[in-house]
């Protein structure tokens, strides 16, 4: 085994969705499963019991549908109520003004991890993990990949679609520190409004509620971001201080909030650099890590998955790379430029706050403005 050598046409570093959507995407494209490598460090048991909540755009379920990845088990977004806590104004955006069954939809990690591995699988895709690359050579004529095992993989292309959290990353060249920590847990609320989530600006941060029914019944996959400081504090409190202090950044808009799970923590920045050479290209959250407010991040690895396989499936070369960067570019500037504005903007100090809180209420009036932004939010720049 130390001693194996393994060639595929197309080596995907990293098993997340972005890269397991890849290959089901390339496989669909008419790309041979035996052609490609997935290399992942985790093993597939532990990817599905994560437990995080993850939103998914009506453009990204299209796009699992068309590699027979959905339906998964998944909670539809008929509305998002987005508001700036002390100031007037708010939207809200519906799906009927679209004429779509849903906005978006809330799903567990390890479930869309889950429903793209079985199809990967379902198409010969070759896969290997647990297996690190600790090495690679960028030759001309193609990629080497060396495994910690020993092992080498041979490849005409190498994507790297394993990207980390801010903070664990190597620096880029478009960074931006938020200064802000994110609270990821699933809560309870005693007056749940089903199906519609809730994205709630605050001075240190917005703070996002998306709903999901389960086992335990309705709750919300919350994301709420802080300073860092605070954040240690209010991880450290008991349950019903931090249900406490929830409710009074949010308001009472769901009732009060009567349970928790438990909260966990990660720093949030702005980390992108549109990356490639020759032979390597990266996608997902290894070319672009963002904020997470209107939950743009996986939707943009979607895409960047979907256009890669067109082009890759057309060849392996040089050329199906940079004509995959200048069809990407655009999508990506404007995504990336949307969140970071708004990761910005509605956290300043000073007296545009008012404005900005007018601003909801006139994207409330505007529906072109509304319908506008709804559509990229779902799609990206088409």
């Amino acid at each position: 085994m130390a001693d194996e050598r393994i060639e595929v046409d197309i080596a995907i570093c990293g098993a997340g969705p972005v890269g397991l959507a890849l290959a089901a995407f390339l496989v669909r494209r008419g790309v041979a499963g035996s052609s490609i490598a997935l290399i992942d460090g985790k093993s597939l048991g532990q990817a599905i019991t994560d437990p995080r909540s993850i939103a998914l755009s009506w453009g990204s379920v299209q796009l699992l549908e068309d590699v027979q990845a959905w339906p998964l088990p998944a909670t539809p977004i008929h509305e998002i109520h987005i508001s700036r806590r002390g100031q007037l104004g708010r939207s809200l955006m519906d799906r009927a003004e679209h004429q779509l069954d849903a906005l978006g939809y809330v799903a567990r990690y390890g479930d869309v991890v889950d429903a793209l591995a079985r199809a990967c699988e379902r198409a010969g895709v070759t896969t290997l993990r647990p297996a690190r690359v600790a090495s690679f050579d960028d030759e001309d004529s193609g990629v080497l990949l060396h495994l910690e095992d020993g092992r080498t993989v041979a490849a005409q292309v190498a994507v790297q679609a394993e990207g980390g959290v801010f903070g664990q990353q190597g620096t880029k060249a478009h960074q931006r520190d938020y200064e802000q920590t994110a609270l990821i847990a699933r809560v309870s609320a005693s007056a749940p409004i089903p199906h519609r989530a809730f994205e709630r600006f605050t001075d240190e941060g917005p703070l996002a509620l998306l709903p999901q029914e389960g086992a335990d019944g309705y709750q919300y996959a919350l994301v709420w971001c802080m300073r860092p400081q605070r954040a240690t504090d209010v991880q450290l409190l008991g349950d019903a201080a931090f249900l406490a202090q929830l409710g009074e950044a949010f308001g009472g808009r769901v009732g009060t909030f009567t349970a928790s799970s438990p909260r966990i923590a990660f720093p949030l920045g702005l980390n992108a650099e549109a990356r490639a050479t020759a032979r390597t290209v990266a996608i997902g959250n290894a070319a672009q890590t963002l904020h997470p407010v209107a939950g743009q991040g996986l939707n943009l690895g979607l895409r960047d998955a979907a256009v890669l396989a067109r082009r890759l499936a057309r060849g392996a070369t040089p050329d199906a790379i940079g004509a995959f960067m200048s069809d990407r570019a655009q999508d990506r500037r404007l995504t990336i430029g949307l969140t970071d504005s708004m990761a910005r903007a509605f956290t300043a100090v000073g007296p545009l706050q008012p404005l900005l809180g007018l601003s909801l209420a006139a994207l409330d009036v505007v529906k072109p403005a509304r319908l506008l932004l709804a559509d990229l939010m779902m799609f990206g720049r088409r």
